[in-house]
């Protein structure tokens, strides 16, 4: 049997229609609609999604100590509190018009979202395939977070400041925890999506403030 056109070690057990070449198993979950964007009629994307999505939903986050103390939290902090907002909008949106938009799409869409940003590049596309995005929602948070710029309360020369990469990752997987939290594993509900409409509800009422009311 030959060789993994990746690892060039283990033996190519799997086809992959995207690169046109043969790939050992572990290659093709490593690679899996991280580096190639994977078509759906793979028999090997459609067998492990649901797994995949088991896995992502029972992580346990360690991006912020369960320990951590209140004034550690990063979203107390205006700035990020600011790109958390722009975060968020997009998940408001999701929710106020799909009234089926769950907690589990929530997270799927913010670990998209979050698997982008530390990629930084663009996914290998099957030829002839329609580009679109595989999830619409992280789409558009990567959208509003670049379109995201934090302006000082004191108008200074550069006043109007982008968010880095780090920030960006804290910031997202920060929400996520909010998620989970917020769901207590119903993630087929709309808890923390709830408790979001209601929040920015209130950010509304004190919008000419320019307060935001973090989550949880």
């Amino acid at each position: 049997m030959a060789k993994c056109a990746k690892c060039k070690q283990r033996k190519a057990k799997r086809y992959c229609p995207a690169l046109g070449e043969n790939l050992c198993p572990l290659c093709c979950g490593m690679l899996r609609e991280k580096e190639i964007h994977c078509p759906s009629s793979c028999n090997f994307l459609v067998k492990h999604k649901s797994y995949q999505e088991k896995r992502i939903l029972e992580k346990r986050e360690t991006s912020v100590p369960r320990n951590r103390a209140a004034e550690e939290d990063i979203l107390r902090d205006e700035r990020m509190a600011w790109l958390a907002f722009h975060i968020e909008a997009p998940l408001k949106a999701y929710g106020e018009q799909k009234e089926s938009f769950t907690d589990k799409e929530v997270i799927m869409a913010l670990e998209y979202a979050k698997e982008k940003i530390e990629k930084g590049e663009k996914l290998i596309h099957l030829p002839g395939e329609e580009i679109r995005p595989k999830n619409e929602v992280g789409e558009a948070i990567c959208q509003s977070m670049e379109k995201c710029r934090y302006e000082k309360s004191i108008i200074l020369p550069g006043g109007m400041q982008s968010y880095t990469k780090e920030e960006k990752l804290k910031c997202v997987e920060r929400i996520i925890l909010s998620v989970k939290f917020l769901a207590k594993r119903n993630f087929e509900g709309r808890n923390y999506i709830q408790e979001l409409l209601a929040r920015f509800a209130k950010i509304k009422e004190l919008s000419y403030k320019k307060k935001v009311i973090t989550p949880t």
